[in-house]
């Protein structure tokens, strides 16, 4: 049950000892929950006199909005861009074993495909409300096929594609349905490219930039035509110059549309970005980022060969390569790994690593009413954690949805 119909009758669940972020801040508060959305306590009292049903003692533990992974390939041997029978069944188990990680939404992520695999997959990745089945589908992240033969990284060559003349025709053709996508990565320097932009913002999808040669020009015409969000910030780009600073100068961009709003995703694992360019990033534009994981199919597998879409990856330790060379091949930390490093890197307070993972990314997808927030009428997807930020127990609509086995005690 949520909010709707019937939530003035259900269980009031009152959460006691706890420190909640909320309005940046941790406020030693309780929160209460009722039909799976975050209650303001005053109205219960003053309009309905009903105190809670159950109490919960959290022990002085945090009480964060749940993590949101805006680009996951995959994790513990399953592959978002293999086009199975088995699809769903993958991405349901992907969903449940990222509870254990705070993640309560996520967006599934292809990397560049053939068509004929976007055709079979999608349909298969509908959005879906979290529960204790696993983390609620947002919908999907496509990375390519319209990127940079350049700046492809991982992402196998044959498949790339740019658009013709029939530019917003070509999309279709090569994902066939979009009602199932959320996010597209893109180069922006592809001729027709902002014809693309514009028909997909015009369609409720967020256009993000990366895999690209882009100069500056290039990325802020862009950001005029629709793009809100930039793919693995220095990863697969041009390096900053001082000339030209290419898409990494957006975040400080003076030509962007009024009122506009840059995002940009961030690896930190630990290996994909330096931390002296973690501080540089979160200095200059602290607001606009959003952690992610950009985790693939060997996450939760240890050292081996595994895959990632038409590639075959090398894991060592803790880096993944395309297998024979020196190439990142995505990541394989978990999003509260990735939340710890980036607070030890950066030095940034809990309040600012915490909202890099939950309110940020629901920013970028127009979520932040539901979502990535513990405000009065939100869902009540949050994470339970301990001072060091270790995950202790996940909850999605006030449900609890995974808890570590020291918390059962």
């Amino acid at each position: 049950m949520r909010g709707g119909q019937g939530a003035g009758r259900a269980p009031v669940l009152q959460f006691t000892n706890c420190r909640i972020l909320r309005g940046r801040a941790l406020l030693w508060e309780d929160l209460w929950v009722r039909g799976g959305r975050i209650l303001d306590p005053e109205k219960l009292f003053f309009e309905e006199r009903r105190v809670a049903d159950e109490q919960r003692d959290c022990g002085g533990c945090i009480l964060a909005p749940g993590f949101i992974d805006v680009q996951i390939n995959g994790g513990f041997g399953v592959d978002f861009s293999q086009a199975t029978e088995g699809v769903g069944s993958g991405v349901a188990l992907v969903a449940r074993r990222i509870l254990s990680h705070g993640v309560t939404s996520f967006c599934p992520t292809l990397v560049t495909s053939p068509p004929e695999v976007y055709h079979k997959v999608l349909p298969q990745i509908p959005v879906k409300s979290g529960g204790p089945h696993g983390a609620g589908v947002l919908g999907v992240h496509l990375e390519g096929p319209f990127i940079s033969r350049e700046k492809r990284g991982a992402h196998p060559e044959a498949h790339l594609r740019s658009f013709e003349a029939n530019a917003f025709h070509d999309v279709l053709d090569t994902y066939g349905s979009l009602d199932n996508v959320r996010i597209v990565t893109l180069a922006p320097e592809l001729g027709r490219s902002h014809e693309v932009i514009q028909a997909l913002t015009a369609r409720g999808i967020c256009v993000s930039l990366g895999h690209s040669v882009a100069d500056l020009r290039a990325a802020e015409e862009a950001v005029q035509s629709g793009a809100t969000f930039i793919t693995h910030l220095f990863n697969a780009m041009l390096p900053f110059h001082h000339r030209d600073p290419g898409i990494v100068g957006l975040l400080t961009s003076d030509r962007l549309p009024r009122g506009r709003h840059i995002f940009y995703g961030m690896i930190a694992d630990g290996m994909h970005t330096n931390p002296a360019a973690l501080r540089i990033a979160h200095r200059a534009h602290p607001q606009g980022l959003v952690l992610v994981t950009d985790a693939v199919p060997a996450l939760g597998l240890g050292n081996g060969r595994h895959t990632l879409g038409q590639q075959e990856v090398e894991v060592d330790g803790l880096t993944a390569y395309v297998a024979g060379t020196q190439t990142l091949s995505g990541s394989i930390a978990p999003m509260d790994v990735c939340v710890r490093h980036f607070l030890q890197a950066t030095g940034c307070s809990v309040e600012s690593a915490l909202e890099a993972a939950s309110l940020h990314p629901a920013q970028l997808l127009g979520l932040e009413k539901r979502k990535g927030t513990l405000d009065f009428g939100a869902d009540a997807d949050f994470v339970v954690l301990d001072d060091s930020l270790h995950v202790r127990a996940t909850y999605i609509s006030g449900e609890l949805v995974w808890q570590a086995e020291e918390a059962r005690q």
